[in-house]
């Protein structure tokens, strides 16, 4: 209930058991995404089963929803194609039967990813709305796929349903296959004396736009209040940042110099090695600008590997 004794609204979430999932939990219960309880679908959820989909939607009976279930992980994508489509473009479809189904006449944000832009050239950065897709993975190529199932359901069915493209975000509780949470656990180790000061990384001199998580729940936040049905908007911090250089910060804060090795088996085929965003139709649509600057990201990337040792 609300202060005034009005109901909340009923906010499913999908995905919710995953790194952002709980940073989106901590924000609902904080009030940031206005009049709405967090209603997650819960843990062992199959959105790939068509008949728990329409389960879960007739018993929460959802007032809006963040679906944010993927399969997310990049080298999974190239290992399993056709598992990635199950998860994000079909377990999509089902989602969207299941709210016809049951008459849902509330807000719906898919959440995207910025990836989908693939190898976009240095003249032409920073990539906003106007640049065309390229996808150069099969997670991006579905990540599009079903942006597509959405914005088609919004045209035809009155949905009223907008796409994000978040860009590249951090922060704490991320597991450490990512790479800064893999790079904060290994410097972490080496400070604590239970690692060997070597650095085992990819390409780190490669540019990403990097955000901090809570600074993108913050985004969708805004998105819920104030985006624009129909609409896919860019997330990003419009910063470019070279990872050699977010590696040299956390060393420095934990005190360590360490050789640096490139494993080959953290490099990614179809590298991008350039990229940044930007959010200005997200700024300019809901006043949304990022909170959290880098140092203090890092900060709490490292204290949150600290926790885990």
């Amino acid at each position: 209930m609300t202060e005034a004794g009005v109901p909340l609204r009923r906010l499913l979430v999908t995905g919710a058991g995953g790194f952002v999932g709980e940073h989106v939990r901590a924000a609902v219960e904080a009030g940031e995404f206005g009049p709405y309880a967090w209603h997650p679908a819960p843990e062992g959820f199959d959105i790939r089963r068509r008949d728990e989909v329409e389960a879960l939607v007739a018993q929460i009976r959802p007032e809006a929803v963040l679906h944010l279930a993927a399969q997310s992980f990049v080298p999974q994508s190239f290992k399993d194609p056709a598992g990635t489509f199950e998860v994000n473009v079909q377990g999509t479809l089902h989602l969207l039967q299941a709210l016809t189904q049951a008459e849902f006449r509330g807000r719906f944000l898919y959440v995207s990813s910025g990836d989908v832009y693939g190898l976009v050239p240095d003249e032409l950065l920073p990539v906003n709305e106007q640049r065309w897709p390229e996808p150069r993975n099969p997670y991006a190529s579905s990540k599009i796929a079903a942006e597509t199932l959405v914005l088609q359901w919004q045209r035809s069915q009155g949905l009223d349903a907008m796409v994000v493209r978040p860009f590249n975000h951090i922060g704490p509780g991320q597991r450490k296959d990512f790479a800064i949470p893999s790079f904060a656990h290994q410097i972490v180790a080496m400070a604590a004396g239970r690692q060997a000061p070597v650095l085992e990384a990819g390409d780190i001199d490669t540019t990403r736009d990097f955000l901090d998580v809570r600074d993108v729940v913050r985004g969708y936040a805004a998105l819920f209040a104030q985006g624009r049905a129909g609409t896919a908007y860019v997330l990003g911090s419009g910063v470019e940042r070279r990872i050699r250089d977010m590696i040299g910060f956390m060393c420095a804060a934990c005190g360590v110099a360490p050789e640096i090795r490139q494993d080959p088996a953290r490099l990614r085929p179809s590298e991008q090695r350039r990229m940044v965003a930007d959010a200005g139709l997200l700024r300019a649509h809901t006043g949304w600008s990022p909170r959290y600057t880098i140092e203090q990201t890092l900060h709490d990337v490292i204290e949150d590997a600290r926790g885990m040792a």
